[in-house]
């Protein structure tokens, strides 16, 4: 009697298992879909990045700030966005000006410098733009051959003639939370552009926003 009992037992426990494998299999197939998907929109989001590239304000721009602004793109990401005007010169002096006004040694000092509007941001702030045949410690390596540098040595080797190739000193910075971008983006106040390093540093930045213009209007 308990025998028969025990091959019962065992009977509705093999039953039962039997029956919950189709449930099993199923929720394996959702965890599955639902990883896929997860890893899939992470991949899609790092596409999407705007780093390294062009934010060209379109003629329907309606803030006077970046009228005409053509912005380089240091990052872009989840957490919000930074990025740098690079067509808004602001002053032109000498290097040795510029070093006394940091309280630095000017001995060694030559040349000329521009410094530029980075936008609204930080307007004390400095950063260099920069070519990257000359790092720092404290430099962050771009795209495509740009780094930017936030440290005054850096200036102090340009002064002295042992800086980058290519640069732009700028002050300020121009930022947006977390999707604020994406929304003027679909407003049409900006269109998007190769991060092209002859346009980003070259020397007549009046005719940058043309350049990235006439860029937007060649068929692909």
């Amino acid at each position: 009697m308990i025998h028969r009992r025990l091959m019962k037992r065992n009977c509705f426990i093999g039953s039962y298992a039997e029956r919950r494998k189709p449930v099993l299999l199923y929720a394996l197939m959702i965890l599955a879909v639902t990883f896929t998907r997860i890893l899939n929109t992470a991949a899609a989001q790092e596409d999407r990045s705007l780093a390294g590239q062009l934010l060209v304000a379109t003629p329907e721009m309606k803030d006077p700030r970046f009228a005409e602004a053509v912005i380089y793109m240091v990052k872009h990401d989840a957490d919000g966005t930074f990025g740098l005007v690079i067509n808004r010169p602001l002053a032109k002096g000498s290097f040795d000006d510029l070093l006394k006004g940091f309280g630095l040694e000017t001995e060694g000092a030559k040349g000329e410098v521009v410094i530029h509007y980075g936008g609204p941001v930080s307007s004390r702030q400095g950063f260099v733009l920069h070519s990257d045949d000359v790092l720092l410690e404290s430099s962050v390596r771009l795209t495509n051959g740009i780094a930017m540098t936030a440290d005054v040595k850096m200036i102090e080797s340009m002064a002295r003639g042992h800086g980058p190739k290519q640069s732009l000193l700028i002050l300020g910075y121009s930022g947006w939370a977390p999707g604020q971008l994406e929304m003027e983006l679909r407003a049409n106040s900006w269109f998007v552009a190769a991060g092209d390093k002859s346009l980003i540093f070259g020397k007549d930045a009046e005719k940058k926003w043309q350049q990235a213009i006439d860029k937007r209007q060649i068929p692909l």
